[in-house]
């Protein structure tokens, strides 16, 4: 072999090799308009093509790695989420609000690379790996009534399935953990104490998988594991009102941030100050590095931030690095009453159900235009336009029969004619037993509209006495609705294009379509009288008991030995 040759080989392995595995721990910390705190944690693992870099790995978790190449999973998020966000005080028309918000119970959402005919069949093998590794009661979306595949989606091969009664706790949130490097010990997930993460008003815990090994566009796979907490607000202090209260890491979590996790290229912990509240600091939000954030009229901080971002739209990012500090103990000191109110997207939305009794009823989904500048949720950089885009994507149960000729639009109040709104539509009737029902609408409406109001009706099936839940008389959860604001783009652009190789400030500059989810309704079907197997049961019992009684004392009676006895006596 000459030695040009050999060189050239040698160089190719090295830049074949020279890609290395990449975790990242990030946490984001934001005050809440009233007084809670958000927390945002967000682990990303990076992963090489397997072509370049083998099946070996130092910090990507194998349990992933495994069902990755199983299940042949080019998408996946999976969240298990506790309480119920708050749109209006917490906000949606951010991209954290975004990435925190998710419905009640599981969630999971998957598109697989296999042939068409193996889709379901995968999903369901991937459902009961799931169920394993983190210890819920996922297999149950393998049953076709509980999952569907999206029209919206544009992919054969994508399914969508919601849980809307799972309920979450430290068994989920421990098999979550080990896939970290660091696990616990060390770095940022020493803050997540248990108590405090459970008695928070919302708990959200996700798990993104992006994999590009299987369509060979040298992407490699990522793992990326979130989880968002809304902190109760610490116990009433004096000296200012109730709302708003002082707070640090130590009493938000009961320990402080000692160091990062050795395994970590990047740990960062940010504090994020929303639009509203940055307009109230003094000085010039083009120049933020001047701002005094230790200490000015509004409040102050523990200890100063080593870089600040300054979004477009005004809010601020204060980064603190974790390895810099032995400890951290971030914390906000208020020092006025201060009111500011969150970015809510242009419509509020709310699903209910609206009738009376077990036989019928109806589903209503209702927007309302949010008032103030608030409402507006586009971007900068999108173009206005006079028109709104609304997607909407409901499941509901086999049991509750939905008539598609019922359907109706109302805009402002007045009925108009439905295709005059609605611009695209697909309605899935519901097969007893064996498929949920499916509604998915895209609607066109003017921007001034202030209300618009979308219903059809329904009719309650009956369930055999086997199929009702052990709580049946509490009812049963309809799963949310995902509403999709197509032409409305969420992100964050920052007047400094040097944001590091951060994760979590790639994914708030990345351009997503604004997404909500509705509430989780609670229908009441016809429910049988469970104590009346156990009446039959005793009555049948007792009849019998003394039919054979009598019967076997008849038998067994002998009248002539009664007699000699008597007489000898």
């Amino acid at each position: 072999m000459d030695l040009p040759f050999a060189l050239a080989f040698v160089l190719l392995l090295t830049s074949c090799y020279a890609i290395d595995e990449d975790f990242s721990e990030e946490l984001l910390l934001r005050p809440l308009p009233d007084g809670n705190v958000l927390a945002h944690f967000h682990f990303a693992s990076t992963l090489p093509p397997v072509d370049h870099y083998g099946v070996h790995h130092r910090l990507f978790p194998k349990a992933i790695f495994q069902l990755v190449r199983k299940f042949r999973i080019k998408e996946m998020e999976l969240s298990f989420t506790q309480g119920r966000w708050n749109y209006q005080r917490w906000g949606v028309g951010d991209p954290i609000a975004q990435l925190a918000a998710k419905p009640v119970g599981v969630e999971l959402t998957a598109s697989l690379d296999v042939p068409e005919a193996e889709v379901d069949s995968t999903w369901g093998n991937l459902t009961h790996a799931l169920s394993g590794l983190f210890c819920a009661s996922i297999n149950f979306l393998e049953s076709p009534t509980t999952f569907l595949e999206p029209w919206f989606s544009k992919s054969s091969r994508t399914r969508y399935g919601a849980l809307p009664r799972e309920a979450v706790c430290t068994e989920n949130l421990t098999p979550w953990l080990k896939l970290l490097p660091c696990r616990d010990k060390a770095g940022l997930t020493t803050l997540l104490d248990r108590p405090t993460i459970y008695s928070g008003m919302y708990h959200s815990q996700r798990l993104i998988i992006t994999s590009g090994d299987f369509d060979r566009d040298e992407e490699g796979t990522t793992l990326e594991q979130t989880l968002t907490v809304v902190l109760r607000k610490p116990a009433v202090s004096e000296g200012l009102s109730s709302k708003l209260q002082d707070w640090t890491l130590s009493g938000l979590f009961g320990s402080k941030l000692e160091g990062k996790c050795p395994l970590a290229t990047t740990s960062s912990v940010y504090l994020e100050l929303e639009e509203s509240l940055a307009k109230h600091l003094a000085g010039d939000l083009s120049k933020e590095t001047r701002i005094n954030f230790v200490d000015n009229r509004v409040f102050s901080l523990s200890s100063a931030p080593s870089r600040v971002l300054a979004s477009l739209s005004g809010s601020l990012l204060l980064e603190y690095e974790a390895g810099t500090h032995s400890e951290l103990d971030l914390g906000v000191t208020w020092r006025a009453p201060v009111d500011w109110s969150p970015a809510r997207g242009r419509f509020y939305t709310s699903r209910y159900l609206a009738g009376s009794g077990n036989a019928r009823g109806s589903i209503v989904i209702s927007f309302r235009a949010n008032d103030g500048p608030s409402g507006d949720c586009y971007s900068p950089g999108i173009e206005a336009v006079e028109y709104v885009d609304i997607m909407i994507l409901q499941m509901i149960p086999w049991y509750v029969r939905l008539y598609g000729h019922t359907l109706q639009v109302s805009l402002d109040g007045r009925n108009v004619e439905f295709w005059s709104v609605v611009r695209l539509m697909r309605f899935t009737p519901a097969e007893d037993r064996k498929a949920p029902a499916a509604v998915e609408i895209a609607l066109r409406v003017s921007i001034a509209t202030q209300a618009v109001t979308l219903t059809i009706q329904y009719d309650k099936g009956f369930l055999h006495i086997d199929e009702h839940p052990p709580d049946a008389n509490r009812g049963f959860d309809l799963p949310s609705a995902v509403i999709t604001f197509p032409r409305c783009r969420v992100f964050k652009q920052f007047q400094s294009d040097d944001v590091g190789h951060s994760h979590i400030l790639a994914v708030v500059q990345s351009q997503r379509p604004m997404q909500i989810y509705s509430e989780v309704s609670l229908m009441q079907l016809a429910t049988p009288d469970f104590s009346m197997p156990y009446n039959v049961i005793t009555l049948t019992c007792t009849v019998l008991a003394l039919y054979f009684g009598s019967l076997l004392n008849a038998l067994r009676r002998r009248i002539g030995e009664e007699e000699r006895e008597s007489k000898g006596t």
